[in-house]
């Protein structure tokens, strides 16, 4: 496949993740924190919806990790670039798979007890879904200013996931913690994804 294709594949498939996960997590996954029993019994169409929308993330992942292979594939850290972003897939796919059974539960108390395994095993998966921002942005080499974003984003999803599992009172902090995270991974994954649409095919070696 050409570097082109490639490049506009990898960057389809970004804001393809983009959006699903923007449905997933905000449209369902806050109805049912905010309403769980009721939003599982009385919207179930929508809870599906958004259960599939976590699939498809989980699918493009996977086209991302292979785009990005073959584009970069030059570089001695491409392989292990892609290893990282696909235990973050297998790992995500493993947490979704824990959503489909809330679907069953009677009482708000087992719904919300399912979504919180959902989002503690997510959570370890952005672990190494920060490892392959790190290696990605020594992959790249241009444009400078989305591989510092990336960089930035992949060393805070780390310390943020690190810092779920050892501050006590990380709720406290969690505000801050999402802001460190979400500007530089917006901005970083967005304009990358952008790049790739416009002119990585042309840049990538």
């Amino acid at each position: 496949m050409k570097p082109g294709t490639l490049a506009k594949l990898a960057g389809f498939s970004y804001l393809v993740i983009f959006f699903a996960a923007i449905f997933a997590n905000f449209m369902v996954l806050e109805a049912i924190l905010e309403n769980p029993l009721e939003t599982v019994q009385q919207e179930r169409f929508l809870v599906g919806l958004g259960i599939f929308a976590f699939m498809l993330t989980v699918f493009f992942d996977a086209v991302v990790a292979w785009a990005l292979f073959e584009l970069y594939r030059a570089h001695k850290l491409s392989g292990l670039s892609t290893i990282f972003r696909l235990i973050h897939a297998t790992i995500m796919g493993v947490a979704i798979a824990m959503l489909p059974l809330s679907l069953d539960f009677t009482s708000n108390q087992e719904i919300l007890r399912q979504v919180e395994i959902f989002n503690i095993i997510w959570l370890l998966g952005l672990f190494f879904f920060g490892v392959h921002l790190i290696l990605l942005a020594k992959i790249l080499d241009k444009p400078q200013i989305i591989r510092i974003l990336l960089l930035l984003a992949g060393i805070m999803y780390m310390i943020d996931t690190t810092a779920h599992f050892m501050l006590p009172d990380y709720e406290n902090y969690a505000s801050v913690f999402l802001m460190l995270v979400a500007v530089p991974s917006i901005l970083g994954e967005m304009s990358f994804a952008i790049w790739l649409l416009i002119k990585g095919g042309k840049e990538a070696p």
